[in-house]
């Protein structure tokens, strides 16, 4: 799927300032932000998903324009068919396993929740091998199990684009492997793009095919994941940690 960003933003909190000024474009089914702590990558994701709104710029996700500042377009997040999976996977803490899925599916539930979208609960409770934990409240689950819900929920209403923000950085080692193979399958059962967030390049490894490194709220380069983002290592104008991608 073709993303197409081009956003400016700007907040300030507690007398400090940030500017966000990043553009890039890519074709890939997986890209990943990556970049240390504070240089935006949240902001952006935050962006596409239409939970901020850009101070200026355009956002295009396939064939759909989902901001553009000159022409007024700012599609509603409701209606832009995004799935997003913040970094603490904001589950309902009152809501057992397969309400938060209704949740997802019908936010005025319990009214109008059909049969139809009770089977596609329960399908979707087997998908992510929830089944017997379906009336578990998540204060009960592994980081793993919620991890899985929280994908579940995003899911289930049939995005055409999955968000992630750092969805391993809760998770042990071990779990964090295991958890990448999981969502290599999830994103191929699914056949849907996603764009996930990192400061970790062990994920860009396993996941990524085309990395947007970021700074201090700008993009410093998009690179190819294959081994010939080596050749950039040591070159001017290179981020130091962009080299870890190698």
């Amino acid at each position: 799927m073709h993303i197409q960003v081009e956003v400016k933003k700007q907040v300030a909190s507690r007398g400090r300032t940030f500017s966000l000024d990043v553009a890039f474009a890519s074709e890939s089914e997986r890209l990943v932000l990556f970049g240390p702590s504070g240089s935006g990558k949240t902001m952006t994701l935050l962006l596409l998903a239409g939970l901020l709104t850009p101070d200026a710029g355009r956002i295009k996700v396939g064939d759909r324009v989902l901001f553009d500042g000159p022409k007024r377009v700012n599609i509603p997040a409701r209606r832009r068919a995004i799935g997003y999976v913040p970094q603490d996977y904001a589950l309902f803490p009152h809501l057992n396993v397969a309400a938060n899925l209704v949740f997802g599916l019908a936010p005025r539930w319990p009214w109008g929740l059909g049969q139809d979208d009770r089977g596609r609960v329960e399908e979707f409770l087997e998908i992510f091998e929830l089944t017997h934990l379906s009336t578990s409240l998540p204060r009960d689950l592994s980081g793993g199990q919620r991890q899985r819900v929280a994908l579940a929920r995003a899911l289930i209403r049939n995005p055409q684009l999955l968000l992630l923000d750092e969805p391993f950085s809760a998770l042990d080692a071990l779990l964090r492997n295991k958890m990448r193979r999981e969502l290599l399958k999830i994103q191929e059962h699914f056949a849907i793009p996603l764009v996930l967030i990192t400061h970790d390049p062990e994920d860009v490894a396993a996941l990524a095919q085309t990395v947007v490194c970021y700074g201090q709220g700008r993009v410093e380069q998009i690179l190819p994941a294959t081994p010939d983002c080596c050749r950039v290592r040591g070159e001017a104008g290179i981020a130091p940690w962009a080299s870890i991608l190698c």
